[in-house]
């Protein structure tokens, strides 16, 4: 099994195909029964060869905060003798046992932790970006004697068994955890003859699935706390909710995703983590746009800040979704010259790089860091409590708040002709985007007319961000094109226009399909705003204002502050 993953290597985003770990773990009370058993068997598909044996002295390192741990990943230098070799793994859920997880290892000239910061492999690169200037830190060691035998199906290697007797040493003077273990790694593509094997193994030697890994064991024998999500205050709201209280609630909720999705972001080997995080930075700002009027002052310079991060995110995804759809293209059979759109890929791939390079400088600068922390406070100070657009009763101000952001929709999009000019789509687009951020924040108060009209301007949204897409993609080759120190070749910017063309002839088809959701949307809207008008109707008494975090000050609309830092430097330290 050979997933792809982004890898953030010199030259390009590189589709490469990264080792997906295969491997059953189960406890054992002791481990003499099994090697009997494993020596004893003669019988079936699975040969078992005895090996060696060997002592290994595992140290698993992360920074003070966990960020390595908060991306899903262990990191483990491995010491066997004079060898050192460090291992980046996914912390996948066991599954009856059995594990299946990303491992990338690598052989390290030193056991000295440093090194993997500066190095330039797979492992080193996937680090730096997600501990950034942090220090590493041992968490525990882990000291295991391991007897091996080798499994051999038709002649040939499958895999290993492991008699693992494992001392995880803590901190100061406390008492070492020990476990036993059989794991079992799958080497070829022989599954199901090894699967037999260990079912067999596990039910004639009482095995039983080990529900944590040593890492887990390690952390838990430790006293480690698992990152959980920032209390920034409630995140929930119901027919008494303020406007305030509503948008607040609403900001909360999108920036624990921008946090949850920081990790991943760094890790660069799901393209979904940088997509969720942008999303959920749109969504603080279409908060921020619509309920600006019930929300304290200083919330603009935030909104501007959180612009920013849109932009360096967004750099980068739209270069990850042309890249996506070049590669589509270089493989279908009437695709003209292979090395040409090999050409055009590293270039693209060129580009996401510094894009990428710029999106990890602006995460470590230290306007993102002020960023974080100011709307943490922000966040943790909660709505106005003398502002009368803060304090109304949610249920008699959305009707015209929503209306009146889908009547920007409806005008925008009725007047649409195929033919339109290019930036009233992008407009339309625009608008849904407020309307739907809108709608979430809203869909608890009135059920499922709001989910129902969501997923028609979903529809809508898909087909006005697919457009989007391919503007971009055309303009960007035509910026490529014509760039006086271009060294691209004649036969280069030939694929480059009839791609350039697919984009245009894909974007005049979605523009003549237009009229069609907007009609379903219009549709389900009238729905919903019936239900939001007999909400409105019978408005319950005003909610207890929600208390200030202990130790706040009571917060007051005033003018806004200077800009976190200067906007001519997104990329500041």
């Amino acid at each position: 099994m050979q997933p792809l993953v982004r890898s953030s290597a010199p030259g390009g985003v590189i589709a490469d195909p990264v080792p997906v770990e295969t491997e059953w773990q189960f406890d054992a009370i002791h481990l003499a029964p099994v090697q009997r058993w494993l020596l004893e068997v003669a019988d079936g598909p699975v040969r078992v060869v005895p090996g060696r044996s060997r002592t290994q002295i595992d140290r698993y390192f992360d920074t003070a905060d966990l960020r390595i741990h908060q991306a899903g990943r262990t990191l483990r230098i491995r010491q066997t003798g004079r060898t050192a070799e460090a291992t980046l793994k996914e912390r996948a859920p066991a599954d009856d046992g059995l594990r299946r997880r990303i491992e990338l290892t690598e052989a390290l000239s030193t056991p000295d932790p440093a090194s993997i910061v500066r190095g330039d492999g797979p492992i080193d690169r996937r680090v730096r970006a997600v501990v950034g200037r942090r220090q590493l830190e041992q968490l525990f060691e882990v000291r295991t004697r391991r007897q091996i035998y080798t499994l051999e199906v038709a002649g040939t290697d499958a895999g290993e068994v492991a008699l693992d007797r494992t001392v995880i040493s803590l901190a100061g003077e406390a008492e070492p955890a020990r476990l036993r273990r059989v794991e079992v790694e799958l080497w070829s593509e022989a599954e199901e003859e090894v699967a037999g094997f260990v079912d067999r193994m596990r039910r004639e030697c009482a095995l039983q699935p080990a529900t944590v890994s040593k890492y887990g064991a390690g952390f838990l024998a430790g006293g480690l706390v698992e990152p959980g999500t920032p209390d920034f205050g409630p995140t929930t709201i119901d027919r008494t909710s303020s406007v305030g209280g509503l948008a607040f609630a609403a900001l909360r909720r999108h920036f624990a995703e921008v946090l949850a999705h920081e990790p991943g972001t760094r890790l660069d080997e799901d393209p979904e983590e940088l997509h969720d995080m942008r999303v959920a930075t749109r969504r603080i700002r279409a908060v921020m746009g619509i309920f600006g009027h019930a929300l304290p002052m200083r919330a603009a310079r935030f909104r501007t800040e959180f612009g920013w991060l849109a932009d360096l995110l967004g750099a980068v995804r739209d270069l990850d979704v042309q890249i996506e759809r070049t590669e589509g293209w270089s493989l279908e059979r009437e695709a003209s010259d292979p090395e040409v759109f090999a050409v055009l890929l590293r270039i693209l791939q060129e580009r996401r790089t510094e894009a990428r390079e710029a999106l990890l400088d602006g995460l470590e600068s230290s306007r993102y860091v002020r960023l974080i922390e100011g709307f943490s406070g922000f966040l943790r100070r909660g709505p106005l409590r003398h502002l009368p657009a803060s304090v109304a009763p949610a249920l008699t101000v959305l009707p015209d708040t929503v209306g009146l952001q889908y009547r920007k929709v409806w005008k925008a999009g009725r007047r649409l002709e195929p033919d339109s000019p290019l930036p009233e789509f992008h407009r339309l687009r625009i608008r849904c985007k407020r309307l739907r951020y809108t709608l979430e924040a809203v869909t608890d108060l009135y059920g499922r007319p709001a989910r129902v009209a969501i997923r028609r301007l979903t529809d809508l949204q898909d087909l006005l961000g697919e457009h989007q897409d391919a503007q971009v993609a055309i303009e960007r080759l035509r910026s490529m094109a014509l760039a006086p120190d271009s060294e691209l070749s004649p036969a280069t910017v030939f694929a480059m226009g009839q791609i350039a063309e697919r984009y245009a002839l894909r974007a005049a088809t979605l523009r003549r399909a237009l009229p069609k959701p907007l009609r379903r949307l219009d549709r389900r809207w009238r729905g919903l705003r019936r239900a939001m008008e007999a909400a409105a109707e019978d408005v319950p008494p005003p909610a207890a204002v929600e208390p200030a975090e202990p130790g706040a000050l009571p917060t007051r609309a005033r003018a806004v502050p200077a800009p976190l830092a200067s906007p001519g430097r997104p990329g500041s330290r």
